[in-house]
């Protein structure tokens, strides 16, 4: 069986976790610190990320190989679309989302999340031009009709729902009011709609339990 290594407050093990739970691949969970030094998670995950998976064959890191090994592995149901051209469509959204938004918010979530020392002014004025222009070229890919690659739930919506939320609060947080709302991205009914989903709802719950516990 699978085993997904991280833990459930982590986004991008929320990533993973969605798709594994809308293909119904069996798989069990195993906590695993970020950026540990533990040779047994090294030897998976060279840099100590989360999250990263073990298999018969080994170990996997990064979450887009991994969902890409999963929808390799467990074709049905399919989160990305059988056509070449719409396929990298979704694979470019999912891009967008992780690295043009997520990462770039990243920087703010030490001061917004976890009481690290405030940005200086001249940082959060760089974050939020980056943001800003990054959120302009998203809304241009991004379609939420519902779902935010189109009419079929795919690999992109387990990015767009589990980091669009942070990049929302995060920089309200920082900025005094939420970015992507501001930029004309309604990700809140969207989030809303996925959250109806059996499988968006394990995710939620699982990941509040755990920030209960920490």
């Amino acid at each position: 069986m699978l085993t997904l290594c991280g833990f459930p407050v982590s986004n991008y093990y929320n990533k993973v976790k969605l798709a594994l739970l809308e293909k119904g691949v069996p798989f069990a969970e195993e906590y695993a610190a970020t950026q540990s030094k533990d040779e047994a998670i090294l030897g998976a995950s060279p840099l100590g990320k989360i999250p990263f998976i073990r298999t018969a064959q080994g170990g996997l890191c990064e979450s887009q190989a991994i969902l890409d090994y999963i929808e390799t592995a467990y074709p049905q149901p399919p989160l990305l679309p059988a056509d070449a051209f719409a396929a990298a469509k979704v694979r470019e959204l999912t891009t967008f989302i992780d690295w043009h938004l997520e990462i770039v918010a990243r920087q703010l979530y030490g001061a917004a999340f976890f009481g690290a020392e405030p940005l200086s002014e001249g940082n959060l004025a760089r974050i939020r031009k980056q943001l800003e222009a990054n959120i302009a070229a998203f809304k241009k890919l991004a379609k939420f009709s519902p779902y935010v690659a189109g009419d079929t739930f795919t690999q992109a919506d387990c990015a767009a729902f589990a980091s669009l939320p942070l990049v929302g609060m995060a920089s309200k947080i920082a900025f005094g009011e939420d970015l992507l709302l501001a930029g004309g991205v309604d990700y809140k009914s969207y989030v809303k709609l996925i959250g109806e989903r059996p499988s968006a709802q394990k995710v939620v719950a699982d990941r509040k339990a755990a920030q209960t516990k920490a």
